[in-house]
């Protein structure tokens, strides 16, 4: 198993609510993905992010796949535009 977590920043923090639930609409769709969790920042602190997702693989071919798929992309293309920053780390689970 592969876990890949996400942090995101946005550039209008009040996106985070619906890049939650676009994300969420992955879920059953794109065949990869094992489980999602996403969360929205609570504290809102100097040092915080807006938005974390973490996600879990079979394995890298399926993160990889989860990454390529249409649905993803098409999230993606809305995320992007949006986004101040992005951080991601991918571990064994």
């Amino acid at each position: 198993m592969l876990t890949h977590v996400v942090l995101m920043k946005f550039v209008d923090p009040a996106d985070a609510p619906k890049a939650k639930e676009l994300l969420e609409g992955l879920v059953g769709v794109v065949a990869q993905v094992r489980s999602m969790q996403v969360g929205l920042d609570t504290v809102h602190s100097a040092v915080s992010a807006d938005l974390c997702m973490i996600t879990t693989h079979e394995d890298h071919d399926d993160l990889v796949g989860y990454q390529s798929h249409e649905a993803h992309l098409e999230v993606g293309g809305w995320l992007r535009p949006r986004l101040a920053s992005r951080v991601v780390v991918d571990f064994p689970a």
